[in-house]
């Protein structure tokens, strides 16, 4: 998440009344997830196991829960709580504003796009030429839909990451404030739901097209020309490069990348990154073609238990 304008580092210690270590003007540009920070970014810690991961990261400003050496070129932010001051950050920066009509006054809708009875589009969506958007669909504030985007019936865009801290007193929600990004050419099925980033963008790439009952996690980046068919489960922060195939009732662990040009067959739990050109399958996941052999030799395992007991 860009900030509208450059703040200071003394600033934004302000707005989260927390000491910090660095030049009271050091430029402060806008506020990532670890994954996706960028120089001028703000990044939070809160959990020693991931302390260097942060503090080496392309982000120039670090949320930290612990006094430490700031490495050169970058500046701290020293708080009791980085989860919570983060959440600060986000409802300052993005907060949320309720809408007053079932479309909101701030949409740009593009040249001969429809829009059915029922649907709502939230506040700054932008929609591009020749859509066709049917009953029920919701599309969440900053949504971006490029052209010749079809959306089927009560499909939601936009809506948080499921993204959690285990506190004593129970979940601490970590607050969204990105975007849903759909490229030119995709379809949208009916009752597929795609989450917005909780910093960033979750993308889905232009000609890819999704079935029916389809859910994308956050931050979540879908390449070109991919098809993803019915009840796949997408978690957050995966990467699926373009010309990927998902069939039915695929799921994936998050943070794994699906390389370019992969099949995954049905019912596949996808528990870690694959290179891209191959067919896979099972749970946990291997080439389709090993997987096979395997479950055809476990079928061979009663004969071979009966001609023992023969002997």
């Amino acid at each position: 998440m860009r900030f509208p304008t450059t703040f200071t580092l003394n600033q934004i210690a302000e707005i989260i009344n927390s000491e910090y270590v660095g030049p009271h003007d050091f430029p402060v540009l806008g506020m990532n997830e670890i994954h996706v920070v960028e120089e001028g970014d703000i990044v939070f810690v809160d959990h020693p196991k991931y302390y260097d991961k942060a503090l080496t990261s392309k982000a120039t400003i670090v949320l930290i829960n612990k006094k430490v050496d700031c490495p050169e070129g970058k500046a701290l932010l020293i708080s009791e709580d980085p989860f919570r001051d983060f959440n600060k950050l986000t409802r300052y920066f993005s907060p949320f504003v309720s809408s007053s009509s079932a479309i909101s006054d701030s949409a740009k809708i593009g040249k001969n796009t429809v829009i059915q009875p029922n649907v709502f589009i939230g506040n700054n969506v932008v929609i591009g030429d020749n859509c066709k958007i049917h009953s029920n669909v919701s599309i969440y504030d900053n949504c971006i839909i490029g052209d010749n985007v079809t959306i089927h019936a009560g499909s939601v865009l936009g809506a948080d990451a499921f993204y959690y801290k285990n506190r004593p007193e129970g979940f601490d929600k970590l607050l969204s404030g990105g975007r849903v990004v759909i490229k030119d050419n995709v379809d949208l099925g009916a009752l597929c739901t795609i989450d917005r980033g909780v910093t960033g963008d979750t993308t889905i790439g232009e000609g890819t097209k999704i079935d029916n009952q389809v859910h994308v996690g956050h931050d979540t980046v879908i390449g070109k020309k991919c098809l993803i068919a019915s009840q796949t489960g997408i978690a957050g922060c995966v990467i699926i490069e373009d010309e990927v195939t998902l069939w039915g009732q695929v799921g994936t662990n998050s943070g794994i990348t699906i390389g370019k040009k992969s099949v995954v067959m049905g019912q596949t739990g996808v528990t870690k990154s694959v290179a891209g050109g191959k067919s896979y399958f099972g749970t946990p996941i291997e080439e389709s073609r090993e997987k096979l052999k395997q479950l055809a030799y476990i079928k061979k395992i009663p004969d071979i238990i009966k001609k023992l007991e023969n002997k």
